[in-house]
């Protein structure tokens, strides 16, 4: 599976910036996708006290979320932990682990922020843009923006907030926990994003992708 987009990775924090404003533009926050047969999940660790990126992708079938095929890759941590950057941490060994698959997922659902993030351009969008699938955040916390009240039953949510946009959602996907952040990485809309994070949890707080990445990711 081939990247669409030239893979620089940068060597410092401003070479990081340049590369999200320049392709941050092409981002698309609208319904760009056909039929979603599989989705993909996937989520990062680390080993040897941060010095290997472990990177998991499960690919499910759908809407039954039947595990379908799971790749692991490991690459050497190459850039710092910085909020904001986390793509140019964790996307390496995201997409070498992308790369092992047979199976071209329609959907991927990213353990991180899409659109929500100060320069808007997440992990989701990384990703999604690099390997031109749609693509969805959906984090366990909030890395900006403000909210109201998000009620408490199963699929109720409220808008994220920043500089006067909408930027994600606050999505409660189990009652009485807590909620989810979801936001569009690439070519899908922040409305279907909901639908399909939904579509995709079943009795956990967490989207079934998650939870078969995370344990993978997290496997030692």
């Amino acid at each position: 599976m081939k990247a669409h987009h030239t893979r620089t990775w940068p060597n410092s924090i401003a070479e990081a910036r340049a590369i999200q404003e320049s392709l941050r533009g092409k981002v698309v926050a609208r319904d760009r996708l056909g039929k979603i047969g599989t989705v993909a999940g996937i989520d990062v660790g680390f080993e040897n006290h941060g010095t290997v990126t472990r990177a998991a992708v499960v690919v499910l079938d759908f809407p039954g979320l039947a595990p379908v095929e799971q790749a692991v890759a490991r690459r050497a941590t190459r850039f710092p932990y910085v909020p904001g950057y986390l793509s140019f941490r964790e996307a390496p060994a995201v997409l070498a682990a992308m790369k092992k698959l047979r199976t071209r997922p329609d959907l991927l659902l990213c353990d991180g922020q899409g659109l929500a993030h100060p320069r808007r351009f997440g992990l989701a969008c990384h990703l999604g843009l690099l390997l031109d699938i749609p693509s969805i955040g959906v984090a366990k916390s909030r890395l900006i923006g403000t909210h109201g009240d998000v009620p408490d039953e199963k699929g109720g949510w409220a808008a994220l907030e920043d500089k006067g946009e909408i930027i994600g959602a606050v999505l409660r996907t189990r009652a009485g926990v807590k909620p989810v952040y979801v936001s569009t990485g690439h070519r899908i809309s922040l409305a279907t994003a909901i639908d399909y994070v939904l579509r995709c949890t079943t009795r956990y707080r967490l989207p079934e992708t998650t939870r078969h990445a995370h344990r993978l990711a997290s496997a030692v």
